[in-house]
């Protein structure tokens, strides 16, 4: 099992940055596969992106797709979102997700361990 804690968010500008941080505990991180999500209020939740377990791999939405960047650092156990040129629609509680194996998914439910997630607001 592994432990997955988000932190980074805040509240920023329109046309702003943040990077939000994905800290793991627990069996080795490496060999998870890692998925960022978000929740908007009276949404449900959504894929942002996800990175294999190696850092070779990544998948995006098409909504973040030049604008947001993830990483990992497995010395680390960190997986990071940088996001940039962010917009109001970005605005939401980001969550960091974790799934044994190689293969990336954008379902909530492909994913077993969850954190308790971050809130990013993005002001015009």
């Amino acid at each position: 099992q592994v432990r997955v804690v988000e932190s980074g968010g805040g509240l920023v500008q329109v046309g702003g940055s943040l990077r939000l941080s994905c800290a793991a505990s627990g069996r080795t991180f490496s060999w998870y596969t890692v998925g960022w999500f978000r929740q908007a209020p009276k949404k449900e939740r959504e894929f942002v992106a996800a990175i294999s377990w190696s850092g070779g791999t990544t998948n995006y939405a098409d909504s973040v797709k030049g604008r947001f960047t993830i990483s990992r650092d497995n010395s680390k156990n960190t997986v990071y979102l940088q996001m940039n040129s962010l917009k109001p629609e970005d605005t939401a509680v980001y969550y960091c997700a974790a799934r044994s194996g190689a293969t990336l998914y954008s379902s909530v439910e492909s994913y077993d361990y969850w954190g308790q997630g971050t809130q990013v607001t993005v002001s015009s």
